[in-house]
Parts: C-alpha cells; structure tokens; sequence
C-alpha cells in the first residue's frame, strides 16, 4: 500500500487545519447517506474554500494515484457519494463552497457555489422576487452541485422540468485538476456540442462540478393545494389528464399517494389527522400556483366538481390558506420518516410512460406478491412524470439476516415487470453503486461502449469517483 502520509501533509499545508479532516471520529458524519446506508472510512476529508482549492486537490490526487468522492449534502439514495471500504479514497466535500456569487433579476439567472444549499439559493432568489423552482424534501441539507451531479427531479419536474432543464452553465474541475469554465447565462446557445450537459447526472464520474448559473422564474404569489380521495389508480391518471388540461401550465404537482402513507405519515408525526372524514384506497396531493390574479380557488373547485361528476374523485379538502398547504404537504414528508422508521426497506424511483402507471401497479404488485405474500407494497410518486416510489416493506416476522437477500429477489422481479413497460429502473436517484448491476444488464453493447468511451476521456485514470455507474477502470 502506497505511503499516504506525504501526500495528506501535502493538502493540510493547502488547506489548512480546517480544510482536512485526517481524525476517524471527525470523518464519521462523511460517511453515511440519508437513509443510514455506510460503506467504509474514507483516507480523509478535504473541504476546500474556493475553485482553486479544488483544482489544487484534484491535481495532486490525480498525481498520486488517489481516488477521488466528490461529496455534497449527504442526501443520496444509492451509495454514490459514499467513501468506499477499502479506505483509500479521498472525500472532496464542498460544504464550504457556500456562496451565491450573482443574482440577475433581468436575466433571471442566478450564478452560485456548488456547495450551496439548496434552499438556501431557493431564499436567496425570493429576495429579488425570483423563485428558483427545484423542490426537493431534502432542500434543507441537499447541495447544488449534488443536484447537478444526479439531475435532481422532485416535486415540480411536471412544470418545470428536471435540473438538467434548469442550468444554463457550469464550471467544472477536471479529474486532472485544469478548470472547465463555462458560466455562460445565455438562454439560448447552440454553438455545437453541449458539454455541460454530460456532466448533468454523472455522479462526480466525470469532474467536480464547483458553480453554476442557474435558471430563475418569476415568484410565484400565490398558489392553492389540495387532498383528493379516489378509488384506484385509473382514476387518479384520468383525473390527472383532466387537471393537466384544465389547469395547463398552473399546475405544479400531482402526487399519487396510497392509504398507507398516509397512516405511516400519522405514525411519523402525529399532530397529524385523517386529511378527510373517511378513508380512501389512493389519494391526489395536488397544487396550482400563478403569478397574476388567477382566482386558483375556482379552479381547483372547478376540478373537483367535475372529478366527482365522473366519478373520479370520493371526497376532497382544498386548503384556503398557506397553513392549511403547508398541513397537507405535511403528509408527503412524514411518510417518507415513517417508512424509514420500519427499517431496511426496499426503495426504488422507477418510471414508465404515465398512461401505463394503472397496469403496472397491477401487474407489478401481483407479481411482487406472489412471490411474498407478508411483504408490504407502498407505491407513489410524481404522477406528472411518471416517477413512481415502488417501496417494499419486508414480512415483518422475517429475520433480519435474511431480509437484504429477499428484497433483492424482489427488485429484480419487479424490474423484470418494468423491462415489459419499457421503463426505467432510476428516474431521480440516479445509479450509484446500488444499482449498478441492473443498469449494466440493460445497457446494449453500443450504449455501454460509448458510455465507457466517454468515461475513459474525461478519467483515463479512473480516479474520480470510481466504481460508481460503471465498474471501476472500465474504460
């Protein structure tokens, strides 16, 4: 094993005390993600304070051989982020890289670090009547440049797009340490290949990204949510094409929710209550939101008149104030919590075309259920986009040893019912380490040369971020 210690006393002499983190007890809170998931100890932690830091560290790594974890706000899902076991990479996290460096309300564009938090750039543009429209539970924890490196979807995708539609330009460092800068604010820019775009998704594969510009829209003033009660899931996809006509580009959400989040929701937080008198298989968690005088409360009453009409919609509650939304959106954060608190779980983000949603749930839940009749189904999602959360909760008289084995099992008959729809096994979380495997058994050898081709220009080292998407030195 290489001698590490010259290099590390190299990056403290760069960064200061405070910019490496070397102490095993120090390091502990870089080493798991937001579901509790851990891999291994990383060599260390640097924590550079500006661009020039980072190309500097990268440099360095890229000279020593040392591998690279670009990390952001610990809030992945599939292991991308996290050190691997053997000890030997290098965690590059850009949590002091908070700074917002432009905001141009004309342009509307907002130029940031990308160690800035998400919300807090979401506050910065509301200063300047703007809105920055990424939505995101993890908004209070989650960085930009993590955001970027996985093409973050969330609650808003259906009217605004993913992060891939909403970064005009980047600025990047190299697995080799130079500096990519391409902080254009332009709107529109068609001079050839667009670069910055392969680096949207890739998971710190490809370089660090360390700034962005980032699109704006004008802040929205006012806005109307609302809980449905409906009887299956057909009828929450017709009443979403009724709404997506009726509503048009007002509409921000339509989340498909299943009765038992709402009751592990109540778990979770139990200031909560039943939203409505009665209970109801499915639920609609929707909202409409203009910046002119749209009188939204008839709209959305307008709605829900007609849903009952045609026997869509069993009951509803429309919210009159921000409060009351803000008690409905409730409910959508706290059934994330209350699954979390049952224990390992299968999570996934799949996607099919959004008119397949009924007959895969069906079919999808057959299957799974045929095959383990005690597990526990918790299907939802951004209907909007067709992102679906096809959750699976163990029997929970199984053996914790043998659970991790069986909700594998799971997932691949459940991905097997998605290759029938021709859907995707990541629609949000991106690949990472977890779902690697299934990624690559789905890549056709055209798709994987090209990939791995890509890979083996940016990294022909393999150093930044390896074994994640593709097997390490694939290339």
């Amino acid at each position: 094993m290489t001698d590490t210690i010259p290099f590390l006393n190299e990056l403290t002499t760069l960064l200061g005390e405070r910019g490496l983190i070397r102490e095993p007890d120090a390091m502990a809170r870089y080493i798991s993600d937001w579901a509790g998931d851990t891999l291994g100890m990383p060599l260390a932690v640097a924590r550079p304070a500006n661009t020039e830091e980072v190309a500097e560290v990268v440099k360095r790594c890229h000279e020593h051989g040392i591998a690279m974890t670009p990390q952001g706000g610990h809030s992945g899902l599939v292991a991308g982020a996290l050190p691997a076991a053997s000890g030997q990479e290098l965690v590059i996290s850009l949590e002091r890289m908070n700074s917002v460096r432009a905001i141009d309300p004309i342009n509307f564009t907002i130029t940031v670090d990308a160690g800035c938090i998400l919300e807090n750039v979401k506050l910065a543009a509301a200063e300047h009547d703007c809105d920055f429209s990424l939505s995101l539970g993890a908004q209070g924890s989650c960085q930009i440049g993590g955001n970027i490196a996985t093409n973050a979807g969330g609650l808003n995708v259906l009217r605004y797009g993913m992060m891939r539609e909403l970064v005009l330009g980047l600025e990047v460092v190299l697995p080799d340490g130079r500096l990519w800068e391409s902080l254009n604010a332009l709107h529109k820019d068609n001079r050839g290949y667009d670069l910055q775009q392969l680096f949207l998704g890739s998971e710190g594969t490809l370089g660090i990204v360390t700034g962005a510009v980032l699109k704006l829209s004008p802040r929205l003033t006012q806005s109307r949510s609302a809980m449905l009660g409906l009887p299956s899931v057909q009828a929450v996809i017709d009443l979403y094409s009724l709404a997506r006509r009726d509503c048009c580009d007002l509409l921000t959400a339509f989340e498909l929710i299943p009765r038992r989040c709402i009751e592990l929701a109540i778990e979770a937080t139990p200031e909560l209550s039943d939203p409505l008198d009665n209970a109801y298989p499915w639920y609609v968690l929707m909202e409409v939101a203009a910046t002119g005088p749209v009188d939204l409360g008839s709209l959305l009453e307008q709605l829900l008149e007609t849903g009952m009409e045609r026997d869509l919609v069993l009951d509803g509650a429309l919210a009159s104030s921000d409060t009351q939304s803000a008690q409905l959106w409730q409910f959508r954060e706290s059934m994330l919590e209350g699954q979390r608190r049952r224990g390992e779980h299968l999570r996934t983000d799949i996607s099919v075309p959004i008119s397949s949603l009924p007959d895969f749930v069906s079919r999808a839940s057959d299957v799974v259920m045929a095959a383990s009749p005690e597990c526990e189904i918790i299907a939802y999602g951004h209907v909007g986009d067709g992102n679906l959360h096809f959750n699976i909760l163990p029997p929970s008289a199984m053996m914790d040893s043998d659970k991790k084995a069986h909700l594998h099992d799971l997932e691949e008959r459940l991905f097997e019912v998605l290759d029938e729809f021709h859907g995707s096994i990541s629609a949000e979380h991106g690949i990472g380490r977890k779902k690697q495997a299934p990624y690559l058994a789905r890549l056709s050898p055209i798709e994987r040369e090209l990939i791995s081709g890509v890979k083996a220009l940016f990294d022909p080292k393999g150093l930044m971020n390896p074994g994640r998407i593709l097997p390490a030195k694939e290339h």
